[in-house]
């Protein structure tokens, strides 16, 4: 092995592992779709959940995705950074029987986020999720 080789062989270990990856939003247009859907708010985080209809993407509807904000207001980048990873692993954690396979998810990241424990994050985010599919979508 060459020197500088560990990263990429780390990358390709994770992504063999892709399964528990969370498929992320990647464009604003989409951001900006999700914020006319129902929205959650919690101390930890916002959540905004918008079905997805067959044109508004150009992939196949074949899960949940999910989108991240984390504001400068919420800290410094390496609070960001965290903040991040945290409410990423809780979608993993909560998605699977949470989360509808047709709708978009944006979470809005909140300072309490990351201070509280783990498995209350992950409660909030279930309460959320049932909490956004039994809302009716607020009107544009």
């Amino acid at each position: 092995m060459r020197a500088g080789d560990g990263w990429r062989m780390a990358r390709a270990k994770a992504a063999k592992g892709s399964a528990s990856r969370v498929t992320t939003l990647k464009k604003r247009s989409e951001y900006l779709r999700v914020r006319k859907g129902a929205r959650c708010a919690t101390p930890a985080f916002v959540l905004e959940a918008k079905a997805r209809s067959d044109g508004a993407s150009s992939r196949p509807a074949s899960g949940p995705r999910f989108g991240f904000t984390v504001t400068r207001q919420v800290g410094k980048a390496v609070e960001r950074n965290r903040i991040r990873r945290r409410l990423k692993a809780a979608v993993r954690d909560a998605a699977a029987k949470h989360a509808k396979g047709e709708f978009d998810y944006v979470l809005i990241a909140r300072r309490p986020a990351l201070t509280s424990h783990f498995a209350a994050l992950v409660g909030e985010l279930a309460r959320a999720f049932a909490r956004v599919h039994r809302t009716p979508a607020r009107k544009a």
